[in-house]
């Protein structure tokens, strides 16, 4: 797994490494039942405090990406609460779509994005 943090972004550094880590599980590169490096590991390896690592792994954990075994650490799990990622995804998407339509962005041309977006997950 090679997560790469842009310490010159107005994104959050645990925000950043949760996003790559969602990016590997949808792009199969991390799969259901892989275990994610230590807390600490992951933190020497990315150069962060081992607490931005922690705030990540508990974010994705409550998220339903991840499971926390004492024994294990940090595993991935796909999350099995279907109707309630769909429910999130509409929400994520409203605002999105409203936004779109805020800057007159057509349906057509969102469409296209969303094709173009899925096809990285193929």
């Amino acid at each position: 797994m090679i997560i790469e943090i842009d310490f010159n972004s107005d994104e959050a550094i645990y925000q950043q490494l949760c996003n790559q880590i969602i990016l590997e599980i949808a792009t199969s590169r991390l799969r259901e039942g892989d275990s994610l490096p230590s807390v600490r590991a992951l933190a020497e390896e990315v150069g962060v405090n081992m607490h931005t690592v922690n705030k990540a792994y508990t974010v994705l954990k409550n998220e339903g990406f991840l499971a926390v075994d004492r024994r294990r650490g940090a595993i991935v799990l796909v999350d099995k609460e279907k109707m309630r990622a769909l429910q999130d995804l509409r929400n994520d998407l409203t605002i999105a779509l409203a936004r779109a339509n805020c800057k007159n962005i057509t349906i057509d041309e969102v469409h296209a994005l969303i094709d173009e977006i899925c096809e990285e997950y193929k």
